[in-house]
């Protein structure tokens, strides 16, 4: 069946919590409906995460307008998601590929990403990696112990050197991978020790390469992009200027996303400022991540449970004297009310990394006519607060922490709009209910706490341009988890 980018819209059946209880309508692509995320889920069942290859293209063809002087090419920071239908609809876009390991390298080749536009940035430089150079894969070495490794396995040849600027960006802190904090790259003051190791190998340096985090802040990046143009006069031969980080996308309401007209007219003033000055127009690089997939995916999962820890927590069944439902909210002097769901940090790590923020959309399973609570289960009034809360033995596997801080329990609405206001005929989860936790693109399926507990891994879904839902990773049969286990001799057990 396909899904019409005219079913793009949010009923009131189906509300969304973020950090002002309410997304923008438009933060729902055709991808992410009710009708979508519920026909995904009949066919393969939850917990999945659902992508747009729309919202993959639109993102593609934004980047490739980043605003640049001599030329441009944009690179995909494949960590963000590395499925391969992924790859290769962004690889179509004309976008080339940032590989944080030689492993990611291989995997971008099997995808068939050709050689040539595969560029490898690694804390650790992996014995393979002379095979890969082999093939046309180039590479950034991050420190003096690589440059010297690959100087004595290639020497006389053209490479790529990263450098720590001296200063980056990033919220939290732990997205920031510049300045005396980090250990990524070689600390900018350690040129001259660079020089020395070119000329002992006969290397020419081609490619500057500095990356400052995941930050946004304008500011920031015209420093970093002329203390990197600074590193760029000192060595002559430099041709290529990449500018890595990734840029802030926002996913709920609160937050701001980069705006890469603003943060990029800059870096192309100081680009075209150094070639008056040199007489080199050095091309540009950029590697996103984040901007490319994050908004494009969302993982839809299943209420399984519905619990409190409030002092006073009614009957959801009690009847007043007239004989209706009691539609007062429960009370909330103390405790909480918990949504359970049937993923957590297996699929979505980020909030229990960072304190991450995600938009989170609930998508009754019910008719109206069926829309009745279930016997047995504890339910609360439409107007209340809900920890949502992941399926791991695990007291931080929560998907609503407060803001930047992973440690402390945040809450959702379900039954505000927007503005703040009460939306009509808003019912209360219910289990069996869907909730659709958007954002979940980058940094998710790619990067999560897979099988803990024992879960097995979840499937990945694409709705393509034309609508059509497709399989794009099977969920993980469950015996695949202990395939590489071998087991001890019987005597070792004595």
């Amino acid at each position: 069946a396909s899904i019409s980018a005219n079913d793009c819209c949010i009923s009131v059946r189906a509300r969304c919590g973020c950090c002002t209880n309410m997304a923008e309508p438009s933060c729902v692509s055709a991808a992410h409906t009710d009708r979508a995320c519920l026909e995904a889920a009949a066919r393969y069942r939850t917990p999945l995460y659902l992508y747009s290859s729309a919202a993959l293209v639109q993102a593609a063809k934004e980047l490739l307008d980043f605003p640049n002087a001599f030329g441009l090419t944009v690179r995909y920071a494949m960590k963000a998601c590395s499925n391969a239908a992924i790859l290769k609809i962004i690889c179509a876009q004309g976008l080339h590929i940032d590989a944080s390991s030689t492993y990611e390298a291989y995997r971008a080749l099997a995808a068939g990403v050709p050689a040539k536009k595969i560029c490898i940035s690694s804390q650790e430089l992996q014995s393979d990696f002379a095979d890969l150079v082999q093939q046309g894969v180039e590479i950034n070495l991050c420190s003096l112990r690589q440059l010297e490794r690959y100087g004595k396995q290639f020497p006389n040849t053209s490479v790529g050197v990263r450098f720590n600027p001296g200063e980056g960006s990033g919220l939290p802190g732990r997205t920031n991978v510049g300045g005396r904090d980090s250990s990524f790259g070689i600390w900018h003051e350690q040129a001259g020790a660079v020089k020395q190791a070119l000329a002992m190998y006969g290397l020419k340096l081609k490619r500057i390469h500095t990356h400052i985090g995941s930050g946004s802040d304008p500011a920031v990046w015209m420093r970093v992009s002329e203390l990197s143009l600074n590193l760029c006069h000192l060595f002559p031969d430099v041709c290529t200027l990449n500018l890595g980080g990734g840029y802030k996308v926002a996913r709920v309401s609160t937050e701001k996303s980069t705006d890469l007209q603003i943060i990029g007219q800059p870096v192309r003033q100081a680009m075209e400022d150094f070639a008056r000055s040199t007489g080199r127009k050095l091309h540009l690089e950029i590697e996103p991540g984040t901007y490319v997939v994050a908004n494009a995916g969302a993982l839809v999962v299943t209420v399984e449970d519905i619990v409190s820890t409030q002092t006073h927590s009614p009957d959801p069944h009690a009847t007043t004297v007239e004989g209706t439902a009691d539609p007062s909210p429960p009370s909330t002097a103390g405790g909480h009310w918990f949504i359970k769901c049937n993923a957590g940090m297996t699929e979505i790590l980020r909030p229990h990394l960072y304190g991450a923020q995600h938009p989170i959309r609930l998508v009754s399973t019910r008719s109206g006519a069926d829309d009745v609570a279930d016997a047995g289960s504890e339910e609360c009034g439409a107007g209340a607060s809900y920890v949502v809360v992941g399926h791991c033995c695990e007291s931080s596997d929560i998907f609503t922490p407060q803001p930047g801080l992973p440690d402390v329990v945040g809450s959702r609405k379900f039954s505000e709009g927007h503005d703040g206001h009460p939306i009509s005929g808003a019912a209360p989860p219910r289990i069996g209910d869907l909730l659709v936790i958007g954002g979940a693109g980058a940094y998710c399926s790619s990067m999560s706490a897979k099988n803990y507990n024992s879960y097995p891994e979840a499937p990945e879904a694409l709705v393509d341009r034309k609508g059509q839902l497709h399989l794009i990773r099977r969920r993980q049969e469950l015996a695949d988890i202990w395939v590489n286990e071998v087991p001890l001799p019987d005597s070792a057990y004595l």
